[in-house]
């Protein structure tokens, strides 16, 4: 066992890789949405479902592949769990050059396909509202985020696969009312990697110092809730558990297809009694 657990790097690339598809999936949901309305003109996808679509697909990421990286797919939740002594802080750089690059390679794609559009796809202040603003929003949003992570990675409120629904039901309530203030983005290489493939890094700074702040705050609020960290739990929900409860491979014993030879004979119904 000792070849795939999470201390082991045999098997680094799996979690790298991990957090780089999970990244992309979430950002191209992310930053698609405004590129789709700028392409076609209108409010093909509104506002509620731009709020909406990424916490649904964060839930469906972490169901169906947060065992293996933990689906960080953020800089503030890897530096979050570092900070609580549930991730190893040698691992936090290769985390979020994947993440970076997944953000990246979405934002390429998006424009790809669908063109460029002056600033679509960048997170941005909303009317009248400053930098400054943004960034305090950004670090807000984010303190609640990273808390409802930390929270349920815990002992006490461990919910297992069901942690998803917690952090999707944040992410799109945050999206919903805090999506017209600050673009609601709570995560540095969501709002990082489209300004650095669309060339344009106006208040670049508020997304990447307001998720850091926020994740500091909530790591301290978790600390006065819970004491320290570094417990199973949270060292599981933090690195996932590849390894620790699965190995890489089949699940389960080798078996038949359904409709594959029978060697005992034809399967039941297949022919005339």
């Amino acid at each position: 066992m000792r070849q795939y657990d999470f201390w082991d790097s045999s098997y680094e690339w799996r979690r790298l890789f991990s957090e780089l598809l999970g990244t992309f999936l979430l950002v191209t949901v992310g930053v698609g949405g405004a590129v789709v309305n700028a392409r076609l003109g209108g409010d093909v996808v509104p506002g509620p479902v731009r709020a909406v679509a990424p916490g649904l697909m964060v839930m469906a990421i972490i169901l169906f592949m947060g065992a293996v990286s933990g689906a960080h797919l953020n800089p503030a939740v890897s530096v979050a769990f570092a900070l609580r002594g549930n991730f190893p802080w040698r691992r936090v750089g290769p985390y979020v050059v994947a993440q970076f690059a997944g953000a990246v390679l979405a934002t390429l794609l998006l424009i790809g396909l669908l063109g460029k559009h002056g600033s679509a796809g960048l997170t941005l202040p909303g009317p009248g509202i400053s930098t400054g603003t943004a960034l305090a929003w950004e670090a807000l949003l984010t303190t609640g985020l990273v808390s409802v992570i930390l929270g349920t990675a815990s002992g006490a409120q461990q919910l297992g696969p069901m942690a998803a629904l917690g952090v999707s039901s944040y992410i799109i309530l945050a999206g919903l009312f805090g999506g017209p203030v600050s673009g609601a983005s709570m995560n540095p290489v969501r709002s990082l990697g489209p300004a650095l493939v669309l060339g344009d890094w106006a208040s670049w700074w508020a997304y990447l110092l307001g998720p850091l702040i926020g994740a500091v705050i909530a790591v301290g609020f978790a600390y006065v809730l819970r004491g320290p960290g570094g417990g199973a739990a949270g060292s599981r929900a933090a690195q996932g558990t590849l390894g620790a409860l699965w190995r890489p491979g089949r699940i389960g014993p080798p078996e038949r297809t359904p409709d594959g030879p029978d060697q005992d004979g034809p399967p039941a119904g297949s022919g005339p009694a």
